[in-house]
């Protein structure tokens, strides 16, 4: 896979990235508020999952679905992804009700933080490869900072 290298195209990709960013809270506010309704985080996470089929399904009917030969090949690992999705609205949806959204998204970028910077240095699953310097961990440090300081004690 290509990176971006026009100025233009990083723009595009870092917008859709920060309104990525932006729902993950909304995600967590409002699967962790089904969950609540529901008395069950686990119920929250199987509902929000069918409505996920069924979108993904019709943006797949619209856009076309791979050829089999695509699917020849494919490391099983790189299936796990949808365990790790399933483990983050779960925990979003159990854990939001008890820390608060807030404290449990930062909580969550803090693990991101640490997670990416792995992936990225080992050039874990075909990510592109970004050594961890003694700035990068700086970087990350501050942050890690940041997240402290904006969490809120419950």
């Amino acid at each position: 896979m290509k990176g971006v290298t026009d100025h233009s195209g990083f723009l595009l990709v870092a917008a859709v990235m920060f309104a990525a960013g932006l729902g993950i809270p909304i995600t967590a506010a409002l699967s962790s508020g089904l969950g609540k309704h529901l008395a069950s985080p686990a119920a929250a996470t199987f509902i929000l999952y069918v409505v996920g089929l069924v979108l993904s399904g019709a943006i797949v009917a619209m856009v076309g679905f791979p050829k089999a030969e695509k699917f020849a090949g494919i490391p099983p690992q790189l299936y796990l992804g949808a365990v790790f999705v399933v483990f983050y609205v779960l925990s979003i949806s159990w854990a939001a009700p008890r820390i608060g959204v807030g404290n449990s998204i930062f909580f969550v970028l803090l693990g991101q933080l640490i997670a990416a910077a792995v992936i990225d240095h080992f050039a874990l699953f075909g990510a592109a490869q970004s050594s961890i310097s003694v700035k990068r961990v700086a970087g990350i440090v501050v942050m890690a900072f940041g997240v402290y300081l904006a969490r809120k004690p419950v």
